[in-house]
C-alpha cells in the first residue's frame, strides 16, 4: 500500500510540474503591500478563494487547482516540489511583518486557512520590541504531520498535532495563501509547553541569495544575527499573553539541513499514516481529492458543497489599535 501511495504521489507531482500543466489564470492580479485581495489569487499553479469576512472568525482562504477544483493545502499538495535540487512547497499562512495569527485549519474540511481563535478573540501575535509582527514569511510544508503519538528521541517530547512549521528567510514579503518553493537550510527544536514543534528555517528558491544560502552556516555568515532574532522571537512571542517562555531542544542550537530533512521525511511519514487510516486522527479532517488509498478521498461535488457552505466574502472588520501595541520583555 505504501509503495501505492508513493507512486501515486509521484505520478501527482510529475502531473502538476510537466508540461502538461494548464496555464496560470490571468484573472488574478498582484496588489501592492496592505492592500488585499480580492475573490481569486495566483499563488503558482495554486489559486485561492475568500470567504467570509477579513478580520473575523469566519474568514477562510480556500485552496484551488489550476482547473478551479477544490483541494486540501494539507493534504493535496504535494511536500516535494523538485526532487533534484531537493526543493519542497511552502504554504504561506503570514507574511512578513504581519500579526494575525493565521494557519491552516487542520479539523476542517478541505483545511482552509483561518485565523487562529483563543477564548473567543482572534489571535494576534505581539509586537515584541524591536520586532513587529512575524520576522520572516511563515507558513507550513504541506503532507507533513506532527504526530502527537510519538515521541521524539532527542527531546523526548511529541509532535503538536499540526503540519511542520516553516520560516522563510528571503526578501520578499508574501500573502497568506501563495504556494512557493523553498529550499531548506536548517532547523529549530522548539518545545512549545512541551510539544515538538519544529521550525524549518528555508529560503525561496527564486530569491536574489538563494543561491548563496545553502546552509545554516550560510545564514549566520550572511545574516549576522538573524538566527538569534530567530529564537528570541519564539521564546519570548507568547510572554505577552501571560505564557511562560518556550524552551528549545539541543541547547537552543540550529540543526543542519540534512537533520532538517531526516525531519521533514519522518513527518511526512506520519502524514502518510494519517491520510490512509492507518493512525486516529485526532480529529483532524483528511478529506482529499488526490492521495491514493485514502478512504477519505472525496468527490468534486463534494468539495464544492463544503466551499459553497461557507458565508459569502465581505468587507473586513476593523482590526484593534492594540495590535500596534509595542511590549518589552
Amino acid at each position: 500500500m505504501r509503495a501505492l501511495l508513493s507512486r501515486c504521489f509521484l505520478g501527482s507531482l510529475r502531473a502538476l510540474s510537466g508540461p502538461g500543466c494548464a496555464p496560470q489564470n490571468q484573472l488574478v492580479t498582484q496588489v501592492a503591500a496592505g492592500r488585499r485581495l480580492h475573490l481569486s489569487r495566483k499563488s503558482m499553479q495554486y489559486l485561492t478563494e475568500e470567504r467570509g469576512q477579513p478580520n473575523s472568525p469566519d474568514y477562510r482562504i480556500y485552496f484551488k487547482n489550476s482547473e478551479g477544483k477544490y483541494l486540501s493545502p494539507f493534504h493535496d499538495i504535494p511536500l516535494v516540489a523538485e526532487t533534484e535540487q531537493m526543493l519542497f512547497n511552502m504554504v504561506v499562512e503570514v507574511p512578513r511583518w504581519s500579526n494575525a495569527k493565521m494557519e491552516i485549519a487542520t479539523k476542517e474540511p478541505l483545511n482552509p486557512i483561518k485565523q487562529d481563535v483563543k477564548k473567543g478573540k482572534l489571535r494576534y501575535v505581539a509586537n515584541i520590541f524591536p520586532h513587529k509582527g512575524y520576522i520572516w514569511n511563515y507558513g507550513a510544508l504541506p503532507q507533513t504531520w506532527e504526530d502527537p503519538n510519538q515521541k521524539d528521541k532527542d527531546t523526548h517530547c511529541c509532535g503538536d498535532n499540526d503540519p511542520i512549521d516553516v520560516c522563510e528567510i528571503g526578501s520578499q514579503v508574501f500573502v497568506s495563501g501563495q504556494v512557493i518553493q523553498v529550499k531548506v537550510l536548517g532547523i529549530l527544536a522548539m518545545i512549545d509547553e512541551g510539544e515538538m514543534d519544529w521550525k524549518v528555517i528555508a529560503i525561496n528558491v527564486k530569491d536574489p541569495d538563494a543561491d548563496n544560502l545553502n546552509s545554516i552556516e550560510d545564514v549566520r555568515k550572511i545574516r549576522p544575527g538573524h538566527l538569534e532574532a530567530t529564537v528570541e522571537w519564539f521564546r519570548k512571542y507568547k510572554v505577552p499573553d501571560g505564557k511562560p517562555e518556550n524552551q528549545f531542544g539541543f541547547n537552543e542550537e540550529f540543526k543542519d539541513k540534512d537533520f532538517a530533512v531526516k525531519i521533514i521525511k519522518s513527518t511526512h511519514e506520519h502524514w502518510r499514516a494519517l491520510v490512509q487510516k492507518q493512525i486516529n486522527s485526532g480529529g483532524i479532517s483528511c478529506k482529499n481529492i488526490s492521495c491514493c488509498e485514502s478512504p477519505f478521498k472525496c468527490s468534486e461535488d463534494e468539495t464544492r458543497d463544503v466551499v459553497h457552505s461557507a458565508p459569502t466574502f465581505g468587507c473586513a472588520h476593523a482590526v484593534s489599535p492594540e495590535v500596534d501595541k509595542w511590549h518589552f520583555v
